[in-house]
């Protein structure tokens, strides 16, 4: 971390520093009235740091400060790696996205789908078309998280275990073949729900590639990028580094201390999960921006070609239509107007929809932990939010976020 900071003059690449000052001033509040121990912000354009901000505390108890090299849980802002992992091994040839995952995954041979009855009783039928990799990408697949509470299956996977994390022992292949002998949420293809898909693509990732997500990361993403301090848990060497987690509801703002869940990362996980298992820092979450933003290379790695990355940017449901129109009113990463869904990230297709002067094209994801980033290719900006408040609907600081950075834009 030694001299990563602010790398040139915001007024050099068209924003006011002035107006970024606002976005200080603004999540100050946050942490002056409990609501968030921290937070850390970093907004880049064309490739280099305008603006990098702290405030407040990486663990309020023990009165340590945010720092430059505070490590964070990111949760679902893993999905976007473990999809450029996917897609890298694409490249290569190794999988077609219309090929049925079953062809590594034979778990997922005969899926069912639940029509009806209670979660003691389900009423199933087979599904009309295999589970394919592009379901596994898009979050169409009929998967479903336990957390949901809103549907049947949702309580299927709770009664498995299957809630913020996994049954005890359960490596990813377990929880793979867990899944896989639960009914799914609707049939492959027909409509968009937030998932474990992107934990199972990341099984189809080691048993493609041989490795093991954690190698497949260190060797053909992490390393090259120079993320240096992203991994799937926090060794005790750098546990001084570790922000603490907290949690709050829009009924009791001020945050709580929750060890319970924040603990989990202090020690090598039992399943790898390249839907929300990883752990980093402002400066290495940017660069994967960055790598992003110039078109799948970084400093001479290139992971990507320019027209993966456009194609996995682009909005892949059916008929161009929103998350509104396509996927079910549960809890995502993401607000549902104006955005679709690409290979791995929300794509913005309408800012008016949006409530938002960003770009079409827009891409994003966020972490439960209210983490946040996003790629603007038309602004060549980036924008990396760190902090530790579950969940990420406790309040609106994405989308506060965004206008702040926005209006700072004056080229």
């Amino acid at each position: 971390m030694v001299g990563f900071g602010i790398d040139v003059d915001p007024g050099e690449v068209g924003l006011d520093a002035q107006r970024l000052r606002r976005i200080d001033t603004h999540f100050r509040r946050y942490v002056d009235d409990g609501r968030l121990a921290g937070w850390q912000v970093m907004v880049s354009r064309r490739g280099k740091v305008a603006h990098l901000s702290s405030y407040g505390l990486a663990d309020r108890e023990a009165g340590r400060a945010v720092e430059t090299d505070t490590l964070w849980r990111i949760y679902s802002m893993t999905k976007p790696l473990t999809s450029v992992a996917a897609m890298m091994l694409w490249e290569e040839g190794a999988f077609e996205l219309s090929d049925p995952v079953s062809r590594w995954l034979p778990e997922f041979t005969q899926p069912r789908v639940y029509v009806g009855g209670p979660a003691a009783r389900p009423v199933t039928v087979p599904a009309t078309e295999p589970i394919r990799v592009w379901h596994l990408l898009t979050h169409t697949a009929g998967l479903t998280y336990g957390f949901h509470r809103v549907h049947v299956t949702d309580e299927l996977h709770r009664l498995r275990g299957f809630e913020m994390g996994g049954p005890e022992g359960h490596d990813l292949a377990a929880c793979v073949r867990a899944w896989a002998e639960l009914p799914l949420t609707f049939q492959p293809g027909a409509e968009w729900n937030y998932s474990v898909a992107t934990d199972v693509l990341g099984r189809l990732v080691e048993v493609v590639s041989g490795q093991s997500l954690e190698a497949f990361f260190a060797e053909r993403i992490l390393g090259p990028l120079g993320m240096t301090d992203t991994a799937f848990w926090c060794p005790e060497d750098k546990q001084g580094r570790l922000a603490a987690l907290y949690a709050g509801t829009p009924s009791r703002p001020q945050a709580v201390r929750y060890d319970v869940e924040g603990k989990r990362v202090t020690k090598p996980p039992t399943w790898l999960s390249g839907g929300g298992g990883l752990v980093s820092t402002t400066r290495d979450y940017t660069r994967f921006t960055w790598m992003l933003l110039q078109g799948g290379q970084l400093d001479g790695a290139r992971l990507l070609s320019p027209r993966t990355v456009g194609y996995m940017t682009r909005n892949h449901l059916p008929g161009g239509v929103d998350l509104t129109a396509f996927g079910r009113p549960l809890f995502a990463e993401t607000r549902f107007d104006g955005v679709g869904f690409g290979l791995g990230f929300g794509v913005v297709v309408d800012p008016v929809a949006y409530r938002t002067p960003t770009s079409v094209g827009e891409y994003h994801w966020g972490g439960m932990a209210s983490t946040s980033f996003w790629v603007d290719p038309a602004e060549e900006l980036t924008v990396v939010f760190m902090t530790q408040l579950l969940p990420s609907s406790t309040h609106p600081i994405r989308s506060q976020l965004r206008q702040l950075v926005y209006q700072s834009l004056v080229d």
